[in-house]
């Protein structure tokens, strides 16, 4: 029989291990794979959601089912590719039950490869089907939408831009920002106008923002920053990385592009479950899931400092950039962007970016 000293010593080793674990997993993308054990009650899910925003939810998660939660979180450098390329390192055996993506192109993509297995969760009946794989491989949830932030000391009313075509305009040449575009929703959203405009017109858009001075920064927040700073008049980020600037008081207007009835729309990018194939926890993996298409979770992310826009018609919560319902999304073929990744981060690297 074990003694009080031995009990109460074994429980700061687990408390030390465990505390371990949940550092290493905070390194991003990089970090160790956790290790296969099939039966323990545990889920592994790596996210590229900011780890601000998803590691109280699933916190919460562990709290209320008593299933040991392993995160690996992704890596600010490598935004999402880096957890898409290592799910691909790991497909032969798989380390990860979950993946909660930040954006949608990749986990297309991904499924495209045979990673996931098909689990119809009943809280995705909730949601609209544009949002839902046919085959039940992903779920869409909590979206953020691809925005133009604008300094509205530096931008008059009348002058606003209304679509990401007035990136290019001359008027605002050297004053406009984007984040680098090979990863997270910036790549998505190349790959996008690539499938919806066509090669050809996407890649003379892209030109001629280029042509207009646009300043490539290191991310969607930095961009934002700079804008609510003053140092560019417009910039194109996401809507949680806006929304930041709002809350701060700066003076900056958040603006949907495209939502002319001509318009090529907004850009959509929800986050996604998956469950991955052959991966070593699976009915806890749903578990979790299940709760992270709760309606629960869909109001923690509207209400939040993230402001998504919920998806689930059960979710009576509103986002402080507004409703799905207000926004004109861009219609375009998932598959068709998948399809066209590749070829669009080529010229982004061999053009766009080049000197």
């Amino acid at each position: 029989m074990m003694t009080r000293w031995t009990l109460g010593t074994a429980a700061v080793v687990a408390m030390l291990v465990t505390g371990c674990e949940r550092q290493a997993d905070q390194s991003g993308a990089t970090q160790p794979a956790p290790t296969r054990t099939a039966g323990a009650q545990e889920v592994v899910v790596y996210t590229a959601v900011d780890q601000v925003f998803s590691e109280p939810i699933l916190n919460d998660f562990e709290a209320r089912t008593g299933i040991r939660v392993r995160a690996v979180y992704d890596a600010e450098s490598t935004k999402t590719i880096g957890l898409v390329n290592r799910l691909r390192a790991e497909k032969s055996r798989p380390r990860c039950d979950v993946f909660w993506n930040n954006e949608i192109v990749n986990t297309v993509r991904l499924n495209e490869e045979g990673l996931f297995q098909a689990y119809r969760s009943p809280a995705a009946a909730g949601y609209p089907e544009r949002f839902r794989d046919p085959q039940d491989a992903w779920c869409g949830l909590a979206t953020r939408a691809r925005v133009l932030i604008v300094n509205t000391n530096l931008v008059k009313p009348e002058e606003l831009p209304t679509t990401v075509r007035d990136l290019a305009d001359p008027r605002w040449k050297g004053r406009i920002g984007i984040a680098k575009p090979l990863f997270g929703t910036n790549a998505s959203h190349v790959a996008l106008l690539f499938a919806k405009l066509g090669a050809a017109d996407a890649k003379s858009l892209l030109a001629a923002i280029k042509a207009n001075g646009v300043q490539v920064l290191g991310g969607n927040k930095i961009v934002a920053e700079a804008v609510g700073a003053g140092r560019l008049a417009i910039g194109l980020t996401d809507t949680d990385d806006a929304v930041a600037e709002t809350d701060a008081g700066h003076p900056v207007k958040i603006v949907y592009p495209d939502g002319a009835p001509d318009g090529m729309g907004t850009v959509l990018l929800p986050n996604t479950v998956s469950l991955m194939k052959d991966c070593p926890h699976p009915e806890t993996g749903k578990r979790l899931i299940d709760y992270l298409l709760s309606p629960e979770v869909e109001a923690r992310l509207a209400e939040g400092p993230s402001a998504q826009i919920p998806l689930n018609l059960a979710t009576t919560a509103r986002s402080r950039v507004g409703e799905l319902k207000d926004i004109r999304p861009m219609d375009v073929d998932l598959a068709k962007g998948a399809a066209e990744f590749d070829a669009a981060m080529r010229y982004l690297e061999q053009e766009f970016l080049a000197p």
